[in-house]
């Protein structure tokens, strides 16, 4: 076993190298592009919903009150008429990116510090990179991208949308991987 304290290298590195990477990811001519089409009509569907004054958060139209109110045949009507939507409200004005980029940097660094106390625990000092590499790279490949599958299929985002970002995260893995093998205490 290897102690966590001793990984902080690895760790911190490996943070900064995924955060470099997947903004060169997601501010280049990759695939992100396209992940979020323009909506038919929008400036009518913005004009009818700016009045509702939407507070920020996660919305789910129509929503039943209850397993049973699924069942009623109100319910089922507003479903069949439609539109059935989940969306996220965000808040008006420009994006501040401040406070998501550091957001971002800290779930990189406990992704890090995860892929850490996993390898550490899996491999003792002295293990050689590829097994590091494996180790780690199957810890932060999971981290990175099992979680979205799940929305996918529960929330019907878009199976498009969950592969690229499971690109991602095998990308951020393999990164995470090298960082790990390459720093792995002898």
């Amino acid at each position: 076993m290897v102690e966590i304290t001793s990984l902080w290298a690895p760790i911190l590195i490996a943070a900064i190298v995924v955060f470099v990477v997947s903004s060169v990811i997601h501010m280049g001519p990759f695939w992100h592009r396209s992940d979020f089409p323009k909506l038919m009509n929008e400036a009518q569907f913005m004009q009818v919903v700016r009045p509702l004054a939407l507070a920020p958060g996660d919305y789910m139209v129509p929503k039943p009150d209850s397993m049973a109110d699924m069942k009623t045949a109100q319910y089922v009507e507003k479903r069949n008429q439609g539109p059935v939507l989940l969306m996220t409200v965000m808040p008006n004005g420009p994006i501040a990116m401040g406070p998501l980029l550091a957001q971002w940097f800290i779930y990189l660094l406990l992704v890090s510090v995860l892929t850490a106390y996993i390898t550490g625990h899996a491999l003792e000092r002295g293990a050689p990179y590829l097994r590091v590499f494996q180790v780690a790279g199957a810890a932060a490949f999971v981290s990175y991208a099992a979680a979205l599958w799940p929305l996918s299929i529960w929330y019907r985002r878009g199976w498009s949308l969950t592969f690229k970002g499971t690109l991602d995260g095998l990308i951020y893995g393999l990164f995470t991987a090298g960082t790990f093998g390459w720093l792995w205490p002898h």
